[in-house]
């Protein structure tokens, strides 16, 4: 037909050919093909000045200025910083409350000055402007341990037979009952190191490791003297992070009234429930379970948590991990040391139990009737049980 255009190179031309021949470049292809055939513009040196599909419009490469450039962008009065650290603190200090996302506050700077290294004296505390300069001024008497020689000698004879005392009963600090060593009848028999080991000592700090919620099993008869201060300081101190739970175990041996006041007193430091561990029929399971799913909830940033059981031989670590599965999955038995290693057992899809072997953390205050009472020791293997 005449007027339409003919030239392979024209988008405007028709796509449409006879059967058998080849097919038209469509208008897309022959724009493509021109591109290709569009060179840039350059001068006599070569340098480039030009091309077709560059933008005309040099863009604003001028920079806004800001005065945060010149100072740090996160800044606070410190009046503000202290009224945030006195209220992390008394946060902090409750057992019931748990902070999240640490990492995203500076803790370094909020915690300064709670070390002993970085200790710094507040001199305004200990004496103000007013007492120090200006018509009122005052001087402050020197603290002493003793203002003349003979109160001096006073202390130090009171001091002395305080010492004393202790080492002939042989409890207090590690220096009285180190000098009274050599005062002892007999060498303690090695039935009484049972659970002291250095293997021991790995599996549990290997639990501790591992577990994002630490639960103390404590026996109901005794809770104070099966409860280890060394891993509660030592979570305090150097893993703050973790979780730690109470669980008051065997609370069907002793009455209601006994189990409540032990429940009113620890609560005060951690969480702590009542535990009766059974598979047929339990106490607590439900509350203990309910209080893991609240735990694993915080940490919705991990995949799974994993939780450890700690306490003294014999408290019933194992029974408990059973009742939570609610069939036999560890190994138990009336007689200490039973749980050899430690041993991981799935709870549901995100929370893990780990069992740990009982360990004996007072061995140095403990006495040989302690140690038996508490259930450390098998009493058919003692040879003098009087």
């Amino acid at each position: 037909k005449k007027g339409e255009p003919k030239h392979a190179q024209d988008a405007n031309r028709s796509n449409k050919t006879k059967p058998g021949a080849h097919s038209i470049r469509s208008a897309a292809t022959v724009r493509r093909l021109n591109m290709y055939n569009d060179k840039a513009k350059r001068d006599k040196k070569g340098k480039f000045i030009s091309q077709s599909f560059q933008s005309k419009e040099l863009p604003n490469s001028r920079i806004q200025p800001d005065r945060r450039w010149f100072g740090n962008t996160r800044v606070i009065g410190q009046q503000q910083l202290q009224r945030f650290r006195e209220e992390l603190g008394a946060k902090l200090k409750s057992p019931f409350n748990v902070l999240l996302k640490e990492r995203k506050l500076p803790m370094s700077l909020l915690n300064e000055g709670e070390s002993s290294k970085q200790a710094k004296v507040d001199l305004l505390k200990v004496q103000g402007y007013q007492d120090t300069f200006g018509p009122k001024s005052q001087r402050k008497r020197p603290r002493m341990l003793a203002n003349d020689l003979e109160s001096l000698v006073k202390k130090v004879k009171k001091s002395d037979a305080e010492y004393e005392e202790r080492v002939t009963t042989g409890r207090g600090d590690s220096s009285a009952v180190k000098d009274n060593m050599e005062a002892r009848d007999l060498v303690k028999d090695k039935l009484f190191e049972k659970g002291q080991s250095k293997r021991i000592w790995g599996e549990l700090y290997k639990v501790i490791d591992s577990s994002d919620v630490i639960i103390q099993v404590l026996d109901a008869r005794d809770p104070i003297g099966t409860r280890c201060q060394h891993v509660e300081r030592h979570l305090k101190k150097n893993a703050r992070h973790k979780h730690m739970l109470l669980l008051l175990n065997k609370c069907d041996l002793v009455p209601a009234w006994v189990t409540k006041r032990y429940l009113h007193m620890l609560s005060k430091d951690y969480p702590t429930l009542a535990f009766h561990a059974s598979i047929t029929n339990p106490f607590g399971k439900g509350s203990l379970i309910s209080l893991l799913r609240q735990i694993a909830r915080l940490h919705s940033d991990k995949q799974a948590i994993s939780i450890g059981f700690v306490g003294y031989p014999n408290v019933g670590k194992s029974s408990v991990i059973n009742t939570l599965r609610t069939k036999k999955v560890c190994n138990v038995a009336p007689v200490p040391g039973e749980t050899k290693v430690w041993q991981y057992i799935t709870l549901t899809k995100r929370i893990f139990l780990i069992d740990c072997p009982g360990v004996v953390y007072n061995s140095t205050s403990d006495t040989e009737t302690d140690s038996v009472l508490k259930g450390v020791v098998r009493v058919e293997r003692l040879g003098d049980a009087t």
